[in-house]
């Protein structure tokens, strides 16, 4: 990739895009970061950096890129980024607000509908996962079983650790201990290969649990400061349901 970016050809957005995105799946998010101000459109600079910001627990950051995002693909007539940038707002806002989520996974799929983009239906199924955290009954663990199927017979095994993240958060805002640990297991299993390992950080913030020993994963902001963006976002969802009943 840093050779194809280098030569500075039609392909060289793509490489560079490509290696922003490999440190930050690797979870060196400096890295990641000082690659972004070297992108532009060709490069989804917008996109990349709310793919930075989300695992931080920045939502409004991570929203507004995202929005950025989709704008600019107003700009450029390119309707399949469009889709892709709704999709993933509407992913991003589903964990701090459900209401909005709804509405951007309502117009997420009004982009989608003309549109041949697996992935990115996916996408928006975790997404619903997300926005319906902390429900009762057995809807949300049954939604997160058949999409974990559905996104590995499409080829998709890089999604199994945003969706079990998704499920942790359904568990730690339940309070549901057992679940919350098996779910952990499951994300470690996904991630033993250091791909996405943060999510295992993340997971154990939402419940409130011991850092992981030996975690590689290298924030932007302190490690304490992320964690604790993780939970408050599971107690505040925890304070909108029982508003809601």
């Amino acid at each position: 990739m840093r050779q194809v970016a280098d030569a500075d050809g039609r392909l060289a957005p793509r490489g560079r895009r490509g290696m922003a995105q490999l440190a930050r799946i690797r979870g060196d998010f400096p890295a990641a970061l000082a690659a972004v101000p070297t992108l532009g459109w060709k490069d989804r600079h917008h996109r990349v950096l709310a793919h930075i910001r989300f695992p931080h627990g920045d939502i409004e950051r991570a929203a507004a890129a995202f929005e950025a995002a989709r704008t600019e693909a107003e700009q450029h007539d390119a309707p399949g980024e469009r889709a892709i940038a709704q999709t993933l707002l509407a992913l991003v806002t589903a964990f701090s607000d459900p209401l909005r989520a709804e509405d951007e996974l309502a117009l997420a799929h009004q982009y989608l509908a003309p549109l041949d983009q697996r992935a990115t239906v996916l996408y928006a199924q975790v997404a619903a996962l997300a926005r319906d955290a902390g429900t009762e009954g057995n809807i949300v663990t049954d939604r997160a079983t058949v999409l974990r199927a559905e996104s590995s017979v499409a080829g998709l095994p890089w999604l199994t650790p945003l969706i079990e993240t998704a499920l942790a958060f359904h568990h730690a805002v339940r309070g549901a201990h057992d679940d919350l640990t098996a779910t952990i297991d499951r994300l470690r299993q996904a991630t033993a290969n250091g791909d996405f390992a943060y999510y295992v950080d993340i997971a154990t913030a939402m419940g409130d649990l011991p850092h992981p020993t030996g975690s590689a994963t290298q924030w932007l902001d302190e490690a304490h400061t992320v964690r604790e963006r993780w939970r408050t976002l599971v107690t505040t969802r925890r304070e909108h349901l029982h508003a809601q009943r």
